[in-house]
C-alpha cells in the first residue's frame, strides 16, 4: 500500500519538477512509475545493496537546472514528507548559489515536505571519491554527452581505480592483522625490560604511568591504522558503485536512443 501511494505522489512530483528543468535520471528504491517516462531509470544502488528493509521507499531525480544549466540531484521521500538535495553526487556540477536557489525553489513547489540540504561527510572521504569519479568522468558526461565510445572509456579506467582502491584497502587489512600480534608480543618484553630498569630510579608510581600512556599510545596507533583501512574500503565500494551507476545510465540512454 505505502509502495503505490508512494508511486503515486513520485509521478506527481516527476511532473513538477519539469518546471524546473529537464529531469535526466532517475533512481528508485521500491518505488514503480507507471508509465515509465522516457528518462534513465536505475535502482538506487545504496540502498539495494544493504540488503535490510529499514529505508523508506523514496526516488531520486537528476535535474538540470533550466537558467544556469547546472545539474542537481533532489531525493523524495514520500513517507516522511522529506526532500534533500544531495550535493556529493553532484559535485563540481553547481555552484552554491545555484543550489541555494534550487533549494529555494523546491521548497516554495513542495510545501508538505521538509527540506534539506546533504553536504560532503569529512569522514567517509566524500570529496576525495568525488574527485577521483570527476578525474576520469564526470555526471555531466554521463548524463548529456554524446560521445558514448568517450564516456565508457572514462567509465572503465574508474572503475580499475576502484578495483585497485580495493585492493589497496585488503593490503591495510591484512597489514594490521598480520603486524599487531607481534608487535603488542615485542612490545611487551621490550617495556617490561625497560620499565624493570626505569622503576630502581624514577619509582614504580611513574613507571605506572608511563606503562599505561604508552599502551594506550600504541592502541591508539592499531585502532588508527585499522579504522583506515576500513574508510579505504567504503571509499572503494562507493567508486565501485558510482561507475555501476554510470553504466546503467549509459545502457539506459542507449536503450531510449538519448
Amino acid at each position: 500500500m505505502e509502495q503505490s501511494a508512494g508511486s503515486a505522489e513520485a509521478a506527481r512530483i516527476l511532473q513538477d519538477l519539469s518546471s524546473f528543468g529537464p529531469v535526466l535520471a532517475i533512481k528508485l528504491y521500491r518505488i514503480r512509475l507507471e508509465p515509465s517516462p522516457r528518462v534513465p531509470i536505475l535502482p538506487c544502488l545504496d540502498h539495494e545493496a544493504q540488503l535490510h528493509e529499514g529505508v523508506s521507499p523514496h526516488m531520486a531525480a537528476y535535474v538540470q537546472e533550466s537558467t544556469s544549466g547546472d545539474i542537481h540531484e533532489v531525493v523524495f521521500i514520500p513517507s516522511r514528507r522529506r526532500l534533500e538535495v544531495d550535493t556529493f553526487s553532484t559535485w563540481g556540477e553547481s555552484t552554491p548559489e545555484s543550489r541555494a536557489r534550487f533549494l529555494g525553489s523546491v521548497s516554495q513547489r513542495f510545501p508538505g515536505y521538509t527540506a534539506r540540504v546533504i553536504a560532503p561527510s569529512w569522514w567517509r572521504g566524500d570529496r576525495r571519491v568525488a574527485a577521483s569519479c570527476r578525474a576520469q568522468v564526470t555526471l555531466r558526461d554521463v548524463l548529456l554527452g554524446t560521445d558514448a565510445a568517450s564516456v565508457k572509456a572514462g567509465i572503465e579506467r574508474l572503475q580499475a581505480i576502484a578495483t585497485l582502491m580495493e585492493k589497496q584497502s585488503r593490503v591495510a587489512s591484512w597489514g594490521i592483522r598480520t603486524v599487531t600480534g607481534p608487535l603488542l608480543a615485542a612490545a611487551g618484553v621490550a617495556l617490561y625490560l625497560l620499565f624493570g630498569i626505569l622503576s630502581l630510579r624514577i619509582g614504580e608510581s611513574a613507571v605506572t604511568a608511563l606503562r599505561y600512556t604508552l599502551i594506550g599510545v600504541l592502541g591508539a596507533w592499531i585502532v588508527y591504522y585499522g579504522l583506515k583501512a576500513v574508510q579505504l574500503t567504503e571509499m572503494s565500494n562507493r567508486v565501485w558503485k558510482r561507475t555501476a551507476e554510470y553504466n546503467l545510465i549509459l545502457s539506459e540512454r542507449r536503450r531510449l536512443g538519448t
